[in-house]
């Protein structure tokens, strides 16, 4: 899936409409009032919170209660995949993590970009796809429109640009592979 370039005619202008704008703050109320605080034994209760808000939920995937989420009904977590302690699903755009999948602490998954040769500077959203058993690395960033590929591995603090295959390790800044199978 390529971007896709929001409506605006300004950069000035929201790309949200009036419903979801009320959307985004009823979420990040209900996260701080009845999640952030929340042991990591009450994952099922943040599921739950989750799965109000629109989240898709398979299985049991773990969810961090200082896990960043901006709207939740972009966002498809697997069974045993986790979003880590302050991970950040900047989910203006799809997220799927697949099962089983693990994204570290202070990961930054970002589905959002602009445009920069429109000079209205639009949004546009991605699509992040984190297959089966992949690993994301402490504090590592994915770009829009990117996949990575089943038990593949992205090193700590890398930034991710391209997308990566299956059973392949990749790190630094842009992400170069530095291991296949």
């Amino acid at each position: 899936m390529k971007s896709v370039k929001s409506g605006q005619s300004s950069q000035f202008e929201s790309p949200w409409d009036l419903s979801t704008k009320i959307r985004m703050i009823l979420w990040e109320c209900a996260w701080g009032l009845l999640c952030f605080w929340t042991p990591k034994p009450f994952n099922l209760w943040r599921l739950l919170i989750l799965k109000f808000f629109g989240a898709t939920i398979e299985g049991r995937p773990f969810v961090h209660q200082r896990a960043r989420i901006q709207i939740p009904w972009h966002l498809k977590l697997g069974d045993r995949s986790c979003l880590g302690d302050r991970a950040n699903a900047y989910s203006l755009g799809p997220i799927e993590i697949e099962e089983g999948a693990t994204i570290a602490q202070e990961v930054y998954l970002c589905t959002g970009t602009h445009d920069f040769q429109d000079p209205a500077i639009p949004l546009q959203t991605g699509r992040i796809l984190i297959k089966r058993n992949a690993f994301i690395g402490a504090r590592a960033m994915i770009l829009p429109d990117i996949t990575i590929g089943e038990k593949a591995v992205i090193g700590a603090q890398s930034i991710v640009t391209k997308n990566v295959a299956a059973h392949t390790t990749v790190a630094g800044n842009p992400a170069t592979t530095i291991r296949v199978g």
